[in-house]
């Protein structure tokens, strides 16, 4: 909830309120708002992009945009013959905005006091079907509390927009609609079309408005205004004091991609004519909502005062923006998942690794999303396996930023913002991303054990990825080692050794080790799948036996670059890198996340020093368990100690300017059960980045959606143990002393589990289905049978670490 009219505050609170159902999403701008600095109204479709072209610093460049949308919301109004409603020139009394995370409405409330002494009270509620993944309703009411008169709603599909949501793209060209056609729709209706440029993507909007007195229908009268790209309606009516006018808009959005239409115009207009009343939109969106968080929520009983109160709250925000930036209308959908979500233009709505922290999140509890959003991947094989021959590459090569057709999206140039210069990006060189994608499936495969997804999906992609990282492997034959060069590392500040002419560091560990652990599920693979599958798969691939034989020799003689004193070193080269003086930079500036560009302002290069912007080596200890990751580095003859993994983390995030919110994420993860303390220090910071901005600008411009994922994820898998291995379900379980209970249902394998987690016990109890097979669950090293329909309880000795007794 949001109390007070802070202008400096409203973009935040937009992105933070947006309501979507994974269909479409709009910003929680307020119904009357414009951009004007202030507001800015935002709806986009997913994955609805489109290409530019702009000239800047002597070159052309393209780029790829997540597309804002005409505005279907718009809704104004005045009094007598005054102007159009404006906050600003009028006496705010109250403001209130609030987020209903239950039910997915939006609501808010105004009271003011206009310049000829009359008071009055606007109260909005709105929201983005569950129940309709075309629909967008919202019902406004205005109050005359001491006057009477002529009041005149204008209602509205703005389609005169342009993107300009993300202070870093201003610069390029951002006018991506086309204005088709606008009309008035029957008698109460409007309608507008437009198509974007390049992608040409057809959208089709129609809008019923209807006004409400008494609970009576009331009859405007009503004149139509046309202009290019905007199509509205005026209706006047009289009002009394003390009463209270009731307007309820529909809007119906559908485009040239949606299935079972015969056109999209056609289409709104059908569903727009068949539309009830507002309450009965509501009730059945809410019903859905209900639902989802019977399959979702989290629930966690606080022990004693030093749990934070809010931590419910924010645990529920980030799942609500999960499950409205993809839910079960995504499912036919070709689409990824966004960095920043549907909720603005930051990183152009692109698609890079985060995945691989919001995946976790369905897996366990809708996995079909999981599956769907994976075949965004599958589809764009031959455009990765195109860019991996372009570079000279066998396999498929994934780009670091996709976007429509899977094609690299990075900017060739980027604007400082500090120097006011441009330059270089070079994240493209970010090669890891494929091994997060065959990562993906192989988590997916884990939890479902969906074979068919493996056959005839999966596995191509994965082998298509070994494939790559195979032919990105070059013998050393000094160091008898595998090596990996010209790459970056989830770092990102780093993209190059110091004064070096060409971008790309060698052997970076992550990468190197990312790579060993993909060919190894790729063999994996190959066991799994049936032989006909397999026989076909290796024929069309072109993976010959002197080709498994090379992934089983990588395997086992990767070079890991490492410091003299065990530490894994970042890169190779890192070792030998200057020390940063943090404490003097922190003195000189307020704010160094981004020490690349501060670096650079001050005509000096990150590539000089130690640091980093986010979890690089750390993300080895985020993804592995420690007997996983031992096993990997016993493998290639790097036999690592279990307690050298807090030297590595310490070492680590001393070094790292947390320019990204994921890092937070890492950090208290690799630290929940080493270092309590510090690891709430980072998930307190991690779980509250968007509604503090702790970035200080970029929550405007988009929520970041995958340190809302990880910060979901952590409390139910750093509490529980939770991990699939060898087709068992582990449990480690250890409930953090901030909390007594936890509570939680999952899905696996077919079952439905519900979880409840003390201090001295584990309690799994699942529906029965007499069609899912019995599953092996692990309770802290002891494995036992589960069988649908049976209750399980697990007490708990030594802080929950040593199951005492198994009842079933």
């Amino acid at each position: 909830m949001f109390d007070g009219f802070d202008p400096a505050q409203e973009g935040i609170r937009e992105a933070l309120c947006t309501l979507g159902n994974g269909y479409f999403a709009t910003r929680a701008a307020a119904a009357w708002a414009e951009a004007d600095g202030v507001h800015y109204p935002g709806t986009y479709l997913a994955g609805g992009y489109n290409r530019l072209q702009t000239d800047i610093a002597g070159r052309t460049i393209e780029n790829e945009d997540l597309v804002n949308f005409p505005n279907w919301l718009a809704l104004r109004f005045r009094v007598a013959e005054e102007g159009w409603f404006d906050l600003n020139r009028v006496a705010i009394l109250s403001y209130r905005q609030e987020l209903d995370l239950r039910r997915g409405l939006l609501l808010s409330a105004v009271r003011f006091e206009d310049q000829k002494g009359r008071r009055t009270l606007l109260r909005e509620q709105r929201l983005v079907s569950m129940a309709d993944m075309h629909l967008g309703a919202v019902e406004l009411t205005l109050t005359a509390e001491n006057w009477s008169g002529p009041v005149t709603v204008r209602s509205a599909i703005d389609g005169r927009i342009v993107n300009a949501g993300a202070k870093l793209y201003r610069k390029f060209n951002n006018k991506h609609l086309e204005h088709l056609s606008g009309q008035i729709v029957g008698e109460d209706g409007v309608g507008l079309q437009v198509r974007t440029s390049q992608s040409q993507i057809h959208v089709a909007q129609v809008a019923r408005t209807q006004m409400f007195l008494d609970g009576r229908v009331l009859e405007p009268r009503r004149r139509g205004v046309e202009e290019p790209g905007y199509i509205c309606q005026d209706m006047t009516v009289d009002i009394k004091q003390g009463e209270s006018l009731v307007v309820e808009k529909l809007a119906f959005l559908y485009t040239s991609r949606d299935q079972a239409i015969s056109e999209a115009s056609l289409a709104a207009r059908k569903a727009a004519r068949r539309a009830g009343r507002y309450d009965a939109v509501k009730a059945g969106h809410v019903l859905v909502w209900e639902d989802l968080w019977r399959r979702f929520d989290v629930r966690i009983e606080p022990d004693g005062p030093s749990f934070r109160p809010n931590i419910s709250m924010l645990l529920r925000l980030n799942m609500f923006h999960l499950l409205q930036t993809v839910s079960v209308h995504s499912i036919d959908l070709d689409i990824g998942i966004p960095a920043r979500g549907w909720t603005g233009e930051a990183y152009q709505g692109h698609i890079f690794w985060d995945e691989l922290f919001i995946f976790p999140f369905f897996n366990y509890r809708l996995p079909e999303i999981t599956r769907a959003i994976l075949a965004y991947r599958y589809r764009r094989l031959d455009e990765a396996r195109a860019a991996a021959r372009t570079a000279g590459h066998n396999g498929a090569m994934f780009p670091w930023q996709s976007g429509s057709d899977g094609q690299e999206e990075t900017d060739k140039l980027n604007l400082n913002p500090h120097s006011q210069r441009w330059v270089p990006d070079n994240s493209y060189l970010q090669r890891h991303v494929g091994s997060a994608i065959a990562y993906n499936v192989w988590q997916y495969f884990q939890v479902t054990h969906d074979i068919e997804f493996l056959q005839f999906y999966g596995a191509e992609l994965i082998l298509d990825i070994a494939l790559f990282w195979s032919s990105m492997t070059a013998l050393n034959n000094e160091r008898g080692r595998y090596e990996i060069r010209g790459v970056m590392g989830p770092d990102e500040f780093h993209d190059g050794y110091p004064g070096a002419a060409t971008p790309g560091l060698n052997n970076n560990a992550y990468t190197n080790v990312m790579a060993v652990w993909v060919l190894c599920r790729a063999l994996e693979v190959l066991d799994r799948i049936s032989k006909a599958r397999r026989t076909e798969l290796t024929t069309r691939l072109g993976i010959s036996l002197v080709e498994i034989a090379r992934w089983k020799d990588i395997g086992r003689r990767m070079y890991i670059p490492f410091h003299d004193d065990g530490i894994i070193s970042q890169f190779e080269g890192y070792d030998a890198l200057a020390e940063l003086d943090w404490a003097a930079y922190r003195r000189k500036y307020t704010d160094i996340q981004r020490l690349d560009l501060i670096l650079e302002a001050e005509g000096d290069s990150p590539n000089r020093y130690k640091l980093s912007k986010q979890a690089d080596v750390v993300m080895l200890f985020y993804l592995f368990s420690a007997d996983e990751l031992g096993e990997l580095f016993a493998r290639l003859g790097y036999p690592i100690n279990h307690d050298t993994i807090p030297d590595n983390v310490n070492y680590y995030v001393a070094r790292t300017s947390y320019g990204s919110t994921l890092c937070r994420v890492v950090y208290s993860w690799v630290l929940a059960r080493s270092d309590r303390p510090r690891s709430m220090v980072f998930f307190a910071d991690a779980l509250q980045s968007d509604v503090s901005d702790s970035q200080h600008g970029t929550t405007a411009e988009g929520v970041h959606l995958g340190a809302m994922a990880g910060t979901v994820d952590q409390v139910l898998r750093v509490s529980t143990g939770i991990e699939v291995k060898g087709d068992v379900l582990l449990f480690n379980p250890e409930l953090p002393p901030e909390m007594e209970c936890l509570e939680s249902r999952i899905r696996y394998r077919g079952h439905s589990l519900d979880l409840r987690l003390t201090h001295t016990s584990l309690t799994v109890c699942g529906e029965e289905d007499l069609h899912v097979a019995p599953i092996a669950l692990s309770v802290a090293g002891k494995t036992y049978d589960y069988i649908s329909g049976t209750t399980r309880v697990f007490e708990l000795n030594d802080g929950g670490k040593q199951p005492a007794l198994s009842k079933g």
